[in-house]
């Protein structure tokens, strides 16, 4: 949930500092784009993975504060939850061996978290939802130490004037499970971990890449599913998705049109991608307004607000080595796991397939309408590999179908870009297989509960087969 702040209460003289000074960044910001002073660097590629600690009982192991001051590694954070961590790689250039290099960094990243174990901590696992997650697990007691942390969970309790959360989810399968219940703070927010693709293009290709993104999140949704279970309930092949919404659901006044901090977005990015920073100013609310007055040229108001702003596709703003203002994207779709040569092949078709289609589709609108590509995105969340879209040729199609011919778009797009022959092999066949067999995560943790009936067993053989290596279509049940 990004930089840690030094208040936790705020003042009124605090909103209002703040928000004149995101007028100006939100004006600057675009001042430069408009001037053709924004970055022309790219394809810059990296990725954040959320993961689980847990403990010899395959329970979440609320223990990051000791495990994060053992491994003393800046690549690796705290995130809200005390028995959640983040992991990062270092930016690559995409060409060549980028995406080599990136997949080295998550192993070994990986690897470090693991040689970490200790008696607090069992294990590291890269899941989207941990089967074997309580409720209980889900409490303030749980949450990182942090100000950040704790004035958010304040702010978005305000926002909704103290009501609590209603969670509604049921199982995409006819005549399956049905999870309701309620909740008062952001803790629910921990039960969701993703692999988040960071992708930096120059600055006039910002739209066209963050277009083709909306476009593919559905099927990638689809072939990356990994997440059916929350709280012992099959429901979504990808449960991260509602559940992460409705963790932060916003209850405005009827009628208010309030915009959900959680969101697919409201339509296609314009020409002009600082656009989304001005929605940003007109239409979120300010939770976090902390800033140094000293500090200029940052962005460092803009950028903590689009940090409470949740888009499953997102703008980012950040700096190129030599202070170049940069914008990027971040690709939040899909879940963490199942293993480090799924995340990386993930990775490539993503990055493969949104050069491809942003070069084929200038007019996205035409080709898809928003709202058809909204809905395939919770369509694919839903139902996974078995789920019907709305295609870019007018007509409602198996995604199975889909993602076969967006493979060889991918390469297309990996080629085009640089990518060694090799890598475009060694990633984009793994997806080719998985496709084939009809295997991604969601559906060996299913096939494997319907097999064996105990989520304990299921977490147990997921982390050695995690371990092994072996890419997800590979696992036996």
């Amino acid at each position: 949930m990004g930089q840690e702040i030094n208040s936790v209460g705020f003042t009124d003289a605090d909103f209002t500092a703040f928000r004149d000074r995101l007028e100006q960044e939100t004006a600057n910001l675009r001042e430069r784009y408009a001037s053709g002073l924004l970055s022309g660097a790219g394809p810059c590629v990296g990725f954040e993975v959320e993961a689980w600690l847990v403990d010899r009982n395959c329970f979440p192991a609320p223990h990051n504060q000791g495990f994060l001051t053992r491994l003393n590694d800046p690549l690796v954070v705290a995130e809200l939850s005390r028995f959640n961590i983040e992991l990062n790689g270092e930016p690559q250039s995409l060409a060549g061996e980028g995406l080599a290099r990136l997949e080295s960094d998550l192993n070994g990243v990986l690897k470090r978290c693991v040689s970490n174990a200790h008696e607090d901590v069992d294990t590291v696992i890269v899941i989207g939802t941990l089967p074997t997650l309580r409720e209980s697990d889900l409490s303030l007691a749980n949450m990182t130490p942090s100000n950040r942390y704790v004035a958010l969970n304040r702010e978005l309790i305000k926002a909704r004037n103290g009501a609590p959360l209603r969670i509604d989810i049921e199982s995409a399968s006819p005549g399956g499970e049905h999870l309701k219940t309620t909740h008062l703070d952001v803790m629910l927010e921990a039960a969701t971990t993703s692999l988040q693709l960071h992708l930096q293009v120059a600055a006039d290709r910002i739209s066209s890449a963050c277009n083709a993104s909306i476009i593919l999140s559905a099927p990638l949704v689809a072939i990356s599913a990994n997440s059916p279970f929350l709280f012992g309930k099959a429901l979504w092949h990808e449960t991260r998705i509602p559940i992460f919404e409705q963790a932060l659901e916003q209850h405005g006044e009827p009628g208010s049109g309030q915009p959900q901090r959680v969101t697919f977005g409201s339509g296609y990015m314009g020409e002009d991608p600082t656009e989304l920073f001005a929605e940003n100013l007109d239409d979120y609310p300010v939770l976090l307004p902390v800033f140094d007055a000293e500090e200029r040229d940052r962005f460092t108001c803009l950028r903590l607000h689009n940090g409470t702003i949740w888009r499953w596709n997102r703008p980012l703003v950040g700096f190129d080595d030599d202070g170049t203002v940069h914008q990027r994207l971040e690709h939040r779709v899909m879940p963490a796991g199942p293993s480090v040569i799924d995340m990386m092949a993930n990775a490539a078709l993503y990055f493969g397939a949104v050069h491809a289609l942003a070069e084929r589709c200038p007019n996205p609108g035409k080709a898809l309408p928003f709202d058809v590509a909204r809905d395939n995105f919770y369509t694919a969340a839903k139902h996974g590999l078995d789920a019907e879209l709305g295609w870019l040729d007018g007509e409602k199609r198996p995604v199975r179908d889909i993602l076969a011919e967006l493979l060889p778009m991918a390469r297309e797009g990996l080629a085009s870009q640089g990518v060694s022959d090799d890598l475009v092999d060694r990633y984009l066949d793994v997806i080719g297989l998985r496709l084939a067999s009809g295997q991604n995560g969601a559906n060996w943790q299913l096939g494997h509960y319907a097999k064996h009936g105990d989520l304990f067993r299921l977490t147990a053989d997921y982390l050695e087969h995690q371990r092994s290596g072996m890419p997800v279509h590979e696992w036996p049940l």
